[in-house]
Order: C-alpha cells, then structure tokens, then sequence
C-alpha cells in the first residue's frame, strides 16, 4: 500500500503536466491568451485578446467551432467580447487549443422564499 502511494505520489506531476500544454491566466474584463493557454475570466462578458503565433500570412480561428475571422500571424489581436466557455482553435494547423472559462450571466444562484 505505501507503495502504491509513494508511485501515485510522484506521478502527479507527470498526469498534470499532460492535462494542460499553455499558462494558466485569470482576469477580469479582458483577458489575453496564447495556443494553448487555458483561461478564467471573471467577468460576462469578456473581452478576449490572442496573441497569433508566427509564420506569415494569416491563420483561421474559431470559437466552438464557429468562424470567428482570420487574423495576421504574430499579431495580438482582438477576437471580441464573448458570453461563454469556448474552445479557441485554429484548424489546419498544430497549435494547441486555447481554453477559456466565462461565468454564466444573469441573476444570483441564490433563491429567495
């Protein structure tokens, strides 16, 4: 048993390391992301920034698989005010997805009687 424990113990590093691929970013109002990033914005909605990765020409992004426009490589740009978690990718390509987490809207979670 304390075997065991002693080999999960210095396996969680590893298992973590393999869950995410970018930084881990938190903010309020905007928030700017890289490929692979995982975002938590505080705020509904949230402004997001990307920062492109390099290469020439431009890149397609998308939104939970919605177009959301093709931007210039190696640029920090503006991808809008979203309402809800989404995936960011850019497909064709090897970057990593870039996860963002955005609290529901509307009123308190607390009921009144």
């Amino acid at each position: 048993m304390r075997r065991a424990l002693t080999l999960l113990t210095l396996s969680l590093p590893l298992i973590a390391g393999c869950a995410s691929t970018g930084r881990h970013v938190s903010d309020w109002g905007e928030i700017t992301l890289q490929p692979g990033d995982t975002g938590t914005c505080l705020s509904n909605p949230c402004r997001v920034f990307f920062e492109m990765p390099p290469g020439e020409g431009t890149y397609l992004v998308t939104a939970n698989k919605v177009r959301v426009g093709e931007f210039p490589a190696g640029q920090k740009v503006t991808l809008g005010s979203f309402f809800e978690s989404n995936v960011l990718e850019l497909p064709g390509t090897d970057v990593p997805p870039t996860y963002i987490y955005i609290p529901e809207s509307g009123g308190s979670s607390v009921s009144t009687p």
